[in-house]
């Protein structure tokens, strides 16, 4: 295979990642795609809204395993972020700012939708710095907050940085976006064995949910799957100001680390580990520890909505 050839996607159209109902919302990061399950509940627990990671693959099929369980209790929704799944995948610049807006928008939808109720959310890795700013910037809008493997907490560096700034490095995103080289350089990262490679380390071993790979390997090849990603590596879509964000969260929130793979160092929580409305959890298994155990996973969690 050449170089050239490398830079056609495979033309395979996007299946969607879950069941039940896929809304476009459109809102001021363009359309933004959540999947929503509602049913007749018994109880009266609040709606849930889950968030994926931010990779070169990312979409709602990694929080597959805890959307089709809280579905089955309560109204569950699943959004997909700005430059992924079937949400808006643009040539323009991918910015916290514009990430958190879409997070804000399906709060706000959701919320109308449940008589201004306060809603829980989880986040995956990434995606829980935008949750956190959500959270910070429209008090009430976010009742409580479970972090999978969340960033922000690496090491002893520490990042009070000017509101809303992030970590990103303009010379490598001129070179890794310059038009020459950026479609071939994307599909290479994003070829099965190169996907499959990367998630063996998410996941801390060999084994990984076969069909997670399959989708990650669809979502990457359509058109527009290198625009998001090509900031995420150039460090656009970390916060400089992390910390900051996490101190100020008023709400419960609760940490899932995992003991294996590529997102073990948390070193860094003790600015929040001793504050009352923060709690961590050692969980075994990787970073999507779900997929492995989603029942060991579900029974740690479910007692903190509670």
């Amino acid at each position: 295979m050449t170089f050239a050839q490398l830079t056609q996607p495979v033309p395979a159209p996007l299946t969607a990642a879950l069941s039940g109902e896929r809304i476009d919302l459109q809102t001021p990061s363009g359309a933004v795609c959540f999947y929503t399950a509602q049913q007749a509940y018994s109880n009266s627990q609040p709606p849930i809204l889950l968030v994926h990671s931010v990779n070169a693959a990312a979409s709602a099929a990694e929080v597959a395993p805890l959307y089709d369980h809280y579905r089955q209790m309560r109204p569950t929704y699943a959004m997909e972020l700005p430059g992924y799944g079937f949400s808006d995948r643009s040539d323009r610049p991918y910015t916290i700012r514009l990430m958190t807006d879409a997070v804000l928008a399906v709060l706000a939808h959701i919320r109308k939708l449940h008589g201004d109720a306060a809603v829980d959310v989880v986040g995956v890795s990434l995606s829980c710095e935008y949750v956190a700013r959500a959270a910070c910037e429209v008090p009430g809008a976010v009742r409580r907050i479970a972090m999978v493997s969340p960033t922000g907490f690496r090491g002893s560096k520490k990042f009070y940085g000017a509101p809303g700034s992030s970590r990103g490095m303009a010379g490598f995103y001129r070179a890794v976006s310059n038009p020459l080289w950026s479609s071939g350089l994307f599909n290479t990262l994003t070829r099965p064995g190169v996907v499959r490679y990367f998630l063996q380390r998410t996941f801390g071993r060999k084994q990984v949910d076969e069909n997670l790979w399959r989708y990650c390997v669809l979502t990457a090849r359509q058109p527009g799957a290198k625009h998001a990603p090509l900031y995420f590596l150039s460090a656009y879509l970390f916060a400089a100001d992390i910390n900051t964000l996490y101190e100020k969260l008023a709400c419960p929130v609760w940490v899932s680390m995992p003991t294996r793979g590529d997102f073990t160092n948390y070193k860094g929580r003790g600015v929040v580990e001793g504050r009352a409305n923060w709690q961590f959890h050692v969980v075994d298994g990787g970073a999507l520890p779900y997929f492995e155990d989603l029942a060991a996973f579900t029974d740690r969690l479910d007692g903190f909505w509670k």
